[in-house]
């Protein structure tokens, strides 16, 4: 099989995959969704026997762009660790990472064009769980014609699907590399997902959702959204080392609301510039996906962990597991990885569980680059030696 490895100056273009044509792809929610597009990349060859597969998922605002330069020169968000020499070496892997369910890169979501109507879907698409978005990607790897993933990881959602695949699909799995993440999303997790989901409510712009061609977009209220998470993605240790108390542009206080620390400025930045990338109705359903993961309860259960997470990952015994947090990640902390290595423990898996000193906050599976390459290439190295994949 060839694959959209980039060509002599490193552009990488997305593929799409289009099912569901016929027999309609059933969600969780008991909704169905016809056709079902995904948008993914790949890069670096997929060997004979394939088994040097490697899918990359990605976090909330994340796309299936993760290496190289995409056709406007942009650099993929995980381009420190996907590519020639790199951790997930794509001299020896095959890379995959497609953009999930209910995103706004391309994929199914709330953007895309309803067929029955002609006009995008807005609120009328269905409500997207973790398992929709994995179940979504086993079509897309059945269509590569790969039988066995020789691993998965990501960080945060992207921790989130890779569990989810360890435990509903663990059959296609060989290792399994979960970063920054939980098997089941917190009430502080919740509360923050629904504070961001309304300021986009209160934007009169965002119209209940049908914004679409009308010239006037709830731009206040995802960037307000986008504030709120970012801080969530940050350490105090973080924010006193970047910020401070430091003023912008000013020696002392105005005694005005105009925007004065560096703080202020560098949230409103980011918020501004997330408007001008993502959309906000999918943030609503990407949060409202995080808020329903739970592989301790089954679905539409009351989510209070009561049933054994080790009896999720009852038939994951042959995987191997690289679990990693870090220590000053307030919003996955230290502690949800240490509650998924016992159960994998109690399970029978292998797991190997790193909680890595870092200032970074959440963002440290991103930040902490030299890290991360020293751990998961040397995890990769002895995964790809001991399955025999050369």
């Amino acid at each position: 099989m060839k694959s959209a490895t980039p060509n002599a100056l490193g552009i990488v273009q997305p593929q799409i995959f289009t099912f569901a044509h016929d027999q309609p792809f059933v969600m969780e929610g008991g909704a169905t969704l016809s056709p079902v597009t995904l948008v993914y990349e790949t890069y670096g060859q997929l060997n004979a026997d394939r088994s040097n597969a490697v899918l990359i998922c990605h976090a909330l605002s994340g796309s299936a762009h993760a290496a190289g330069l995409d056709i406007a020169g942009h650099a993929g968000w995980w381009d420190d660790c996907v590519g020639p020499g790199k951790a997930f070496d794509t001299d020896r892997f095959f890379v995959i990472c497609s953009n999930v369910l209910g995103s706004c890169y391309g994929s199914s979501g709330p953007t895309s064009i309803n067929p029955a109507t002609g006009q995008p879907y807005g609120l009328h698409f269905p409500v997207v769980t973790i398992g929709d978005m994995v179940a979504a990607q086993v079509k897309l790897i059945d269509h590569l014609g790969i039988d066995q993933l020789l691993a998965l990881a990501g960080g945060s959602m992207g921790g989130m699907q890779v569990l989810e695949w360890a435990a509903r699909h663990s059959a296609r799995v060989r290792a399994a590399i979960p970063l920054a993440t939980t098997a089941r999303s917190s009430p502080m997790l919740i509360a923050f997902s629904e504070v961001g989901r309304q300021a986009i409510y209160a934007d009169p712009n965002w119209q209940d959702g049908d914004y679409y061609g009308t010239g006037r977009r709830p731009d206040a209220g995802l960037a307000v959204a986008r504030m709120i998470g970012h801080i969530t993605y940050l350490s105090d240790q973080s924010m006193h080392s970047k910020f401070g108390r430091r003023l912008q542009s000013r020696e002392r206080f105005g005694y005005d609301f105009v925007t004065e620390f560096e703080v202020e400025s560098y949230l409103k930045y980011n918020g501004l510039r997330f408007t001008q990338r993502f959309d906000a109705n999918s943030y609503l359903y990407v949060t409202k996906a995080l808020d329903y993961f739970d592989l301790s309860s089954p679905a539409g259960s009351n989510g209070n962990g009561a049933n054994s997470l080790a009896a999720a990952f009852a038939h994951a015994q042959h995987i191997r597991f690289l679990v990693v947090s870090f220590t000053s990640d307030w919003l996955y902390p230290s502690y949800h990885s240490k509650e998924l290595v016992s159960a994998l423990t109690a399970a029978g898996a292998d797991v190997t569980y790193l909680d890595i000193e870092s200032s970074w906050g959440h963002d440290a599976f991103l930040l902490e680059v030299d890290t991360m390459t020293r751990l998961l290439g040397s995890f990769m190295d002895r995964l790809a030696r001991e399955e025999g994949v050369i």
